[in-house]
C-alpha cells in the first residue's frame, strides 16, 4: 500500500463504524422487544463463566441513555481510526476488545461489567498516543482534537462515580497505550503536497503558471504545445530566396 493510500477516504471509513454502532442498537432493541436481557453475559471478573463477557460485553448496555452516550464517541473515534490508521484498524478493534476485556476480568470488582466504553477508551488512548509517537503535525493535531473532545473522560479511570466500571475504562486506556507502542513502526503519514517540500519552486509549478503575478487567470500552454502563430498573421511578410543546392555548386566547379 502506498503511503498516501493510508489517507484515502473510502466507503468503509464510514460504513464499518456505522454498522458496528447499528449492531449495538439492534441488540438493545432485541432485548426490549423480547424482554430477554443479556446483562448476565457481561464480564464477571475472575470467574470462568465471566470470561464470555470479554467478547459479549461491548454489545450489551443497561439502558437507552447508556447506549446513546457510547454510540456517538464510538462512531466518531472509529471513523478516525479507519481514516488515519486503516491498515491496523481491525487489529486495534479486535484485539482491543479482547485485551481490554481480559484486563477488566482480571482487575474488576465482583459485578457484571457491560458496555462499549472500554473499547472507546482503547480508541481514545490509541489515537492520542499514536499521534504523539508519530511526531507528524497532522496526527498530533488529531491527538489534540481527541483530547479536546474527550479529555474529560480521563477522570472516569478512577472510582469517582458509583455504578461506572472505572476498571473497564482503565483497562481500555492501558490497552490503547500498549497498541500505540507495539504498532509504532506502522505510522501512517499523510501525503506531502508539492508546496510542502523543501525543493519546491513556484516557477516550476504547472498550476501556478496559469496565473499572473496579481492572481489573474491567464491562458498558458506548455512549450511543447505552443504553435507558430505567425502563420496566421496577415501582416507577416515572407521573403523567398532561391539558393542553388550543393550538387549545382559542385557542377559549377568542374
Amino acid at each position: 500500500m502506498k503511503q498516501h493510500d493510508h489517507f484515502k477516504f473510502s466507503n468503509g471509513v464510514l460504513a464499518y463504524p456505522l454498522v458496528f454502532v447499528l449492531i449495538l442498537w439492534y441488540v438493545y432493541w432485541f432485548e426490549v422487544e423480547t424482554n430477554i436481557f443479556f446483562n448476565a453475559h457481561g464480564i464477571y471478573p475472575r470467574t470462568l463463566a465471566g470470561l464470555q463477557g470479554i467478547i459479549f460485553s461491548p454489545f450489551i448496555h443497561s439502558g437507552i441513555s447508556h447506549l446513546y452516550h457510547n454510540s456517538i464517541p464510538l462512531f466518531v473515534l472509529s471513523v478516525a481510526l479507519f481514516y488515519f490508521y486503516r491498515p491496523i484498524a481491525w487489529k486495534v478493534l479486535g484485539y482491543g476488545i479482547l485485551l481490554s476485556g481480559f484486563l477488566t476480568w482480571c482487575i474488576g470488582r465482583p459485578s457484571y461489567h457491560i458496555g462499549a466504553s472500554g473499547l472507546i477508551y482503547v480508541l481514545v488512548s490509541f489515537i492520542f498516543f499514536k499521534g504523539v509517537f508519530a511526531k507528524h503535525y497532522r496526527l498530533i493535531a488529531l491527538s489534540l482534537l481527541v483530547v479536546f473532545l474527550y479529555g474529560s473522560m480521563i477522570w472516569y479511570v478512577l472510582p469517582v462515580e458509583e455504578g461506572i466500571s472505572w476498571e473497564g475504562h482503565l483497562a481500555g486506556l492501558i490497552t490503547g497505550l500498549f497498541f500505540a507502542m507495539i504498532f509504532k513502526k506502522e505510522i501512517a503519514k499523510p501525503k506531502q503536497f508539492a508546496w510542502e517540500k523543501d525543493d519546491y519552486n513556484e516557477a516550476d509549478d504547472e498550476f501556478l503558471k496559469h496565473f499572473d503575478a496579481d492572481g489573474n487567470f491567464i491562458e498558458y500552454k506548455p512549450e511543447e504545445e505552443v504553435e507558430d502563430e505567425s502563420l496566421d498573421d496577415p501582416s507577416t511578410v515572407y521573403i523567398y530566396v532561391f539558393k542553388a543546392n550543393k550538387e549545382d555548386d559542385k557542377l559549377d566547379e568542374m
